[in-house]
């Protein structure tokens, strides 16, 4: 069943809407209301919808502003914008925003309706598949380094902003040029996709995991103090090395890796500086023969 979210202070559009639904060719979709802009926006937020009708103007504030705010906090779900003009820049104004498309609400009928509602759906996975290909590593699922950059610089504003610490850790496989040359690349790849599943396993759901390099990837902890980010390093690095990682065609195999750590404010003043300082402890593990986790203070100190 496909759940649909209206979002519209008219009652009486509601219960319009609702007797269409009954008249469309399939009987897939299922219609849920809410007629205030809060409880509205609570709703569109959860994820359980596929698809949202939504006021153009919803009592003193507006679907413009709701659709914003729902797409800065990372709200995908394909908007169908539901107004009593049809004034030309009406149209404009609503794709601007993010809406799939729109509907005059004296014009609507079912087919009109539906016809809407699949399309807002079809061109939603569409943009939610080219999305995924430009901020997805294709190997391993993993954020992308583009991806990586854009989240590092905005989790920066929001810590600078809020007063929160940020914390970074850039971990690196040990020996993988080896592994490659050994066994293949194939080989490689697995212990790639192995490793950034237990990676991702290995951090909160707030957290991001990226892979940044060849064999190198990145945690962006939010709110998170060097100690604590130390903890996670070591928590990841534990997770690569616990069990032999699968490569394929029955071979197994011993990986370690090592991790450099960095936060901000205490260890740099901006994102590249934070890089910059896990980078250095990371360079540091390696010096120390690998399987380890240096934090920057360390490496800075030269302890």
């Amino acid at each position: 069943m496909i759940r649909v979210l209206m979002i519209d202070d008219d009652r009486l559009l509601f219960r319009l809407v609702q007797a269409h639904f009954k008249h469309f060719r399939t009987g897939a979709y299922e219609l849920d209301w809410s007629e205030t802009y809060e409880h509205g926006l609570d709703l569109l937020l959860t994820g359980a919808y596929a698809v949202c009708l939504l006021d153009f103007q919803l009592g003193d504030r507006d679907g413009l502003q709701l659709i914003r705010e729902a797409s800065e906090k990372g709200c995908r779900t394909p908007v169908v914008f539901l107004t009593a003009e049809s004034s030309e820049n009406i149209d404009i104004q609503a794709m601007e925003a993010g809406a799939l498309d729109y509907l005059v609400k004296a014009e609507i009928t079912p087919r009109s309706l539906e016809r809407s509602l699949r399309y807002a759906l079809k061109l939603g996975e569409t943009l939610e598949a080219l999305r995924r290909i430009a901020t997805r590593d294709e190997l391993t699922g993993l954020l992308n380094r583009r991806e990586y950059d854009r989240i590092l610089a905005e989790e920066e504003e929001r810590a600078r902003r809020f007063g929160h610490p940020l914390g970074l850790v850039i971990i690196d496989i040990d020996h993988f040029k080896a592994i490659n040359d050994t066994h293949g690349h194939p080989a490689g790849d697995e212990v790639l996709k192995e490793l950034a599943l237990r990676l991702a396993g290995a951090i909160r759901t707030v957290d991001r995991v990226a892979r940044i390099g060849g064999e190198e990837f990145a945690l962006v902890l939010v709110q998170t103090d060097g100690p604590a980010a130390l903890e996670v390093a070591r928590r990841a690095i534990s997770a690569v090395a616990e069990n032999p990682v699968p490569a394929g065609n029955g071979l197994v195999l011993e990986v370690t890796a090592s991790a450099g750590v960095a936060s901000l404010p205490s260890d740099a003043a901006t994102a590249a500086e934070l890089f910059a300082a896990a980078d250095k402890a990371l360079y540091a593990a390696k010096e120390r023969g690998r399987r380890a986790a240096v934090p920057a203070w360390e490496a800075r100190d030269g302890s």
